[in-house]
C-alpha cells in the first residue's frame, strides 16, 4: 500500500458508512415514531436514493471536466451538514421531504468520486480496494450496534444528533483526502454513451439496478419488520452488524476470490444468492436461526456483488470517464433501483403484506441474474481514436 493514502481514504469510508449505519436501520423507525404511515415512510426513505439518479452524474461530469474531484467532495460534505441541520427545525412531512431531498443531492456526490480516486491511487493494485473499503463496513457495524443498544434505553428521537456527529466526521475526512492523477486513455475520444450501449455494459448496469430494487424493502422496512415480529432493537442492531461483518470478511478475501473466480461469474453468484436470501427473509422471519443465517448471505448480496460491480465499471470506463462511470453505476443502481425498490415496498407493504414484498424482491434478483447471464460477457472497451 506504499504511496496510497490508506488511512485518509479509509477514514472517509469509515464515517461515510457509519452514516449509512445510522440511517438505513434506524431512520425508518425514527419516521415511524413521528407517526408517518408506510407510504410516507417509503417516500421519505426513497429520497435517500432518488437524488442519486441525477446528482452523481451532475457531479461526476463536473469532476471529469475540470479534474477537481477533491474540491467537489469537500463542498458536498459541507453542504450535506448544513442541509441536514434542517431536521432540527421541523418534523412535518413536507419539511422532511425537502431536507432529505437536499441532503441526498449533496451526500450522493461524494462516494462515486472517492471510489474513482481510490481506484486511481491503487492503479494496477485494484484488487487491494477491499482493504480500504472494509473500513466503511467497520464504521457501519460500530454505528448500528451502538445505536441498537442505545435505543433500547433512550428515545429514538436522539438519532438525528448521532447522524449529525457522523456527518461532521465525513466533512473532516473530506478535508484531507488527496486527489490522484487521471492517466490518459484511448477511449477518451469516444462518447460515454458508446460505452453504455455495449451489451455487456448495459446488462451490467441493468443487473445492478435490479439488485438495488431487490434491496429496497430491506433498507426501508427490515428493522420495522423485525421489531414487528418480536425482535428487540439491540438484536436488530446485531443482525445488521452480522451482515456487514460477513461483508468485511469478503473484502479481505477479494484478491484471492478474484484469482479464482472472475468478476462476471462472481456477479452471477451474488444475484443467485440474493434470491435465496430474500426468500428466507420473507418466509423464515419467525425462525431466529433462519434470520441469522440469511444475514450471513450479505457477504455475497453486497460484499462480492459490490466488489465485482465496481471492478467491472472500472474496467469499462477508462481514463477521464472513471468518475462518470462510477457515478453512472451509483445513479442507475442505488438511485433508480433504490428509489423504485423503496417506493414499491411502501406501496406493497400494507397492500399484499411484508412476506410477499420480500418475495417480489427475490424475483427482482432472479431477473438480474437472467439479464446478466444472457448479455453480460465482459470485454474491455476497445480503443478508437477519431
Amino acid at each position: 500500500m506504499n504511496a496510497v493514502p490508506y488511512w485518509r481514504l479509509s477514514g472517509f469510508y469509515f464515517f461515510y458508512f457509519a452514516f449509512v449505519g445510522a440511517m438505513s436501520p434506524f431512520w425508518g423507525l425514527y419516521l415511524k415514531s413521528l407517526a408517518f404511515d408506510a407510504v410516507q415512510i417509503g417516500v421519505l426513505m426513497s429520497l435517500l436514493q432518488v437524488m442519486r439518479i441525477f446528482a452523481p452524474n451532475i457531479w461526476g461530469h463536473i469532476a471529469d471536466r475540470f479534474g477537481r474531484r477533491t474540491a467537489i467532495v469537500q463542498i458536498a460534505a459541507l453542504a450535506s451538514v448544513v442541509v441536514f441541520a434542517g431536521v432540527f427545525v421541523d418534523d412535518g412531512f413536507w419539511w422532511l421531504f425537502a431536507v432529505m431531498a437536499g441532503l441526498s443531492f449533496f451526500w450522493s456526490a461524494s462516494l462515486p468520486l472517492v471510489e474513482a480516486m481510490t481506484l486511481s491511487h491503487l492503479g494496477e493494485r485494484a484488487s487491494a480496494y477491499g482493504r480500504i473499503r472494509l473500513w466503511g463496513s467497520v464504521g457501519f457495524i460500530l454505528m448500528v450496534v451502538g445505536l441498537g443498544y442505545a435505543f433500547d434505553h433512550v428515545p429514538i428521537a436522539w438519532l438525528p444528533w448521532a447522524v449529525l456527529v457522523v456527518m461532521v466526521g465525513i466533512l473532516a475526512c473530506a478535508r484531507v483526502i488527496p486527489d490522484a492523477a487521471i492517466p490518459p486513455h484511448p477511449p477518451d475520444h469516444r462518447s460515454v454513451w458508446d460505452i453504455v450501449r455495449r451489451p455487456e455494459v448495459a446488462s451490467l448496469l441493468a443487473g445492478c439496478m435490479l439488485m438495488s430494487v431487490t434491496h429496497g424493502p430491506y433498507y426501508t422496512f427490515y428493522s420495522i419488520y423485525l421489531v414487528d415480529h418480536g425482535y428487540d432493537k439491540s438484536t436488530v442492531g446485531w443482525l445488521w452488524a452480522l451482515g456487514v461483518a460477513c461483508e468485511i470478511g469478503i473484502f479481505l478475501l477479494v484478491p484471492r476470490i478474484f484469482a479464482r473466480m472472475p468478476p462476471p461469474r462472481l456477479l452471477l453468484l451474488s444475484f443467485a444468492l440474493a434470491v435465496l436470501r430474500f426468500l428466507l427473509i420473507a418466509w423464515g422471519v419467525d425462525s431466529a436461526w433462519l434470520v441469522w443465517g440469511a444475514q450471513t448471505l450479505h457477504a455475497f448480496t453486497f460484499g462480492t456483488y459490490h466488489a465485482a460491480a465496481v471492478a467491472l465499471i472500472h474496467l469499462h470506463f477508462r481514463g477521464r470517464y472513471q468518475a462518470r462511470g462510477q457515478a453512472l453505476y451509483t445513479s442507475l443502481s442505488y438511485g433508480v433501483g433504490g428509489t423504485l425498490g423503496g417506493l414499491a415496498s411502501g406501496l406493497t407493504w400494507d397492500a399484499i403484506g411484508s412476506a410477499w414484498t420480500f418475495t417480489l424482491a427475490a424475483a427482482s434478483a432472479a431477473l438480474a441474474w437472467l439479464i446478466y447471464a444472457l448479455w453480460g460477457q465482459t470485454k474491455p472497451v476497445p480503443a478508437r481514436v477519431r
